[in-house]
């Protein structure tokens, strides 16, 4: 295989600007799946019918999030055997990965997960009038887990040699092919959350099919699975907090978790950046420039999380009015968004430092600083003000950024002694 773009060599900005750039766009694309299929099924379907989708899409977010966060460990030792110019140990990363995600990814659909749809619905508190929808949702997308895993391979792969562009370009053909089919499939078929999960499980397999013709042209983690496995986990029980509430205050959940999913592509991008660029630097010898990417990523995603945190104070029910045209859910989610949005913020510095931490091989400090922050912070936040505050979910969005501000905090603290140890060390 040939290497896209060396990233050991250049201005450190650009080179965190020309890969995070599309990155941010794939992260774009791919998150605009769940937003057409919330967005569409609202113009078409109830309130019933739009929290079904939103609680099915939550689940296959969480176990998405789990896949890329296992990716993440291929782009991590192939981009370090890059740029240390071993070429063959990065080639037997490429094929080992590929034979490990692929095994796996079949015997967790055939094997678990479909055998789990019910008592998974039932678990997340789902309200009786959203199950059977949810329900369907979630069988589909399940049988699409291999074409997911499938293209979140192709990407780690194409990153970790320094190329963030061709995945972008995959996950473009598919959103297409996802909007048209979400129209097809709930506009004129009328099929409901199903449709949605036809459109979501098709188009991953069409984005399949584009990257394995681009690799067949070219010849071409566990810990930080574990740390982003948890974050949406805690996702999850926030949304079951939520649906124990009613159905209105589901729906709006839903929605505002759908729109963070969209605000923290930036964040994601920078832990994505930071962990390719800091490994190719780090395996090239040249630890210092990974500590100039760290230093740039969390600029970009602090200036971005803090700008979308206070604009979003004052547009919060226009946004969440996209999605839904129920009065009580618009009322309810615009609370919610209010206080969650300041995550964004805390998130963008935290995944920063994250991929720094996976690119020196310390990815255990990212488990560590997000098991603490939600155990300690998030879960029990979010629960506590549920319960204080009946007729509000303003505290409930407050409690979840306040566990990524521990986070950060964390973060800072072992960042500084690693920084110490190295000094001391020469």
């Amino acid at each position: 295989f040939s290497v896209r773009r060396n990233l050991t060599e250049g201005g450190v900005f650009k080179n965190v600007l020309l890969f995070s750039l599309p990155y941010l766009l794939s992260y774009f694309l791919q998150t605009l799946y769940g937003m057409a299929d919330l967005f569409i099924v609202g113009q078409f379907e109830g309130v019933a019918s739009t929290t079904a989708v939103s609680i099915g899409s939550q689940v296959m977010h969480m176990l998405t999030v789990m896949i890329v966060g296992l990716a993440m460990g291929s782009t991590v030792s192939i981009g370090q055997a890059v740029g240390g110019g071993r070429e063959k140990q990065a080639a037997r990363s490429i094929g080992n990965t590929a034979t490990l995600f692929m095994s796996l990814s079949v015997l967790l659909m055939a094997g678990l997960l479909l055998l789990l749809v019910r008592p998974i619905v039932r678990v997340m508190s789902t309200p009786e009038a959203a199950v059977s929808g949810a329900e369907a949702y979630l069988t589909i997308c399940f049988i699409g887990i291999p074409f997911i895993t499938a293209y979140n391979i192709s990407s780690s792969i194409f990153r970790g040699l320094g190329d963030s562009k061709s995945p972008m370009y995959f996950i473009a053909v598919a959103c297409a092919v996802n909007i048209a089919l979400d129209y097809l499939f709930m506009g004129a078929l009328h099929l409901g959350s199903a449709g949605a999960a036809l459109g979501t499980t098709l188009s991953q397999a069409v984005s399949v099919a584009v990257s394995l013709i681009v690799i067949r042209k070219r010849n071409i983690g566990v810990p930080v699975a574990l740390q982003d496995g948890l974050i949406q986990v805690a996702f999850i029980v926030i949304t079951i907090i939520a649906n124990q509430r009613g159905l209105t205050d589901a729906a709006a959940v839903g929605i505002v978790e759908k729109v963070i999913s969209f605000l923290f592509l930036v964040p994601s991008s920078m832990l994505s950046t930071v962990s390719a660029l800091g490994a190719q630097n780090i395996g090239a010898g040249k630890p210092e420039r990974a500590v100039r990417t760290l230093g740039y990523a969390c600029l970009l995603a602090a200036g971005f999380g803090l700008t979308v945190a206070a604009a979003l104070q004052f547009v919060a029910e226009g946004i969440v009015g996209l999605f839904t045209t129920d009065s009580g859910a618009i009322a309810a989610g615009s609370q919610y968004l209010r206080g969650y949005i300041w995550d964004c913020l805390f998130a963008g510095l935290h995944f920063s430092f994250s991929g720094y931490f996976c690119a020196c091989g310390k990815s255990g400090l990212s488990f560590l600083h997000n098991i603490i922050a939600i155990a300690l912070v998030r879960v029990p936040g979010v629960y506590l003000t549920s319960r204080l505050f009946p007729e509000t979910l303003l505290p409930m969005g407050l409690a979840t950024a306040a566990g990524s501000l521990l986070s950060v905090v964390i973060c800072v603290v072992a960042f500084a002694a690693l920084r110490r140890r190295e000094a001391a060390h020469g």
